[in-house]
């Protein structure tokens, strides 16, 4: 079925474009059409930083959890999900360029055979290729003006922020699932909070691994650090569940200095967690730990 949407696809397929841009994206530099016609998007982030910049896709994956880009995907045509495309729909917008990343990324061999594909996965260093990410939209649909706008207002909330954090203490970031905890350090998938706003780790030997290192109550105690910054998955996700506050409400997390002291940071976990890099998403993030230690 998908080989024969690929051909499909292929007759369809448009001339070549007279202007182009070379952008850097996850997989080094790629040549794409200058200011598309009609693109896709597959990737939350991108959504986002999109958005940010006035630009609306004509084919968006479905669901896309953020409730703040609600009106990015509004009268877009739905091209499948993360993890399952929907080539046929894809093939039908006869798209320009289709803009993936991250849990989507998979597929972009599939999405060349029908589009120019730039994959725009942000992982390693979220804040400089979100940053980056911002730079090449910019470039793509002429808004690099806007760009270096938000880029601006981005750095200068990060360094307000890192001011605000500066002498209160080591800090721990946890992710609940329900009753389940894990830690994440400042190599793992959240360490941003840690690196780009110059956070020294209260536990140093935490597992670097994509779904971080389970934690009892226990190991929380025993960290004992001065700031909580907590993401809930199940809220980042949509479903039902034990929230975060209600897990962390313990006897053993009220003895740490975080607890005690008020400065435990609960994160817009759909924005961090789905849109990661995005520059809405980071800035929202941001925000929720300067409204915590302003006791906003």
């Amino acid at each position: 079925m998908l080989r024969s949407i690929l051909v499909a696809a292929s007759l369809l397929a448009t001339p070549a474009f007279a202007e182009t841009v070379t952008v850097k994206t996850y997989q080094g530099d790629v040549e794409v059409p200058a200011t598309p016609a009609t693109f896709a998007v597959y990737d939350v982030s991108a959504l986002d930083t999109l958005d940010a910049l006035g630009v609306k896709a004509d084919g968006v994956l479905s669901p896309h959890y953020v409730s703040y880009l609600d009106g990015a995907v509004e009268g877009a045509t739905p091209v499948g999900s993360f993890f399952e495309p929907d080539f046929e729909a894809l093939a039908a917008l006869n798209a320009d360029l289709v803009i993936a990343g991250g849990r989507s990324s998979t597929h972009v061999e599939a999405f060349t055979k029908i589009a120019t594909t730039i994959d725009m996965t942000i992982w390693e260093d979220t804040v400089g290729q979100g940053l980056k990410r911002l730079d090449a939209y910019g470039k793509i649909f002429g808004k690099e003006d806007k760009a270096e706008e938000l880029a601006d207002a981005f750095n200068a909330k990060l360094d307000e922020t890192k001011a605000l954090l500066d002498g209160k203490g080591k800090a721990l970031i946890l992710m609940t699932n329900g009753p389940k905890v894990s830690a994440y350090g400042a190599s793992g998938r959240f360490g941003w909070l840690h690196t780009n706003l110059d956070l020294q780790e209260a536990a140093k030997d935490v597992e670097q691994s994509t779904h971080g290192e389970a934690a009892s109550f226990e190991f929380i105690k025993d960290t004992n650090p001065d700031i909580l910054i907590v993401i809930d998955r199940l809220a980042a996700i949509g479903q039902d569940g034990e929230s975060a506050k209600k897990t962390l409400d313990n006897p053993l997390v009220h003895e740490t200095n975080a607890w005690k002291n008020g400065q435990v940071v609960y994160l817009s976990s759909s924005p961090l967690y789905i849109a990661g890099g995005g520059i809405q998403s980071m800035n929202i993030i941001l925000d929720d730990i300067q409204a915590t230690f302003k006791g906003e």
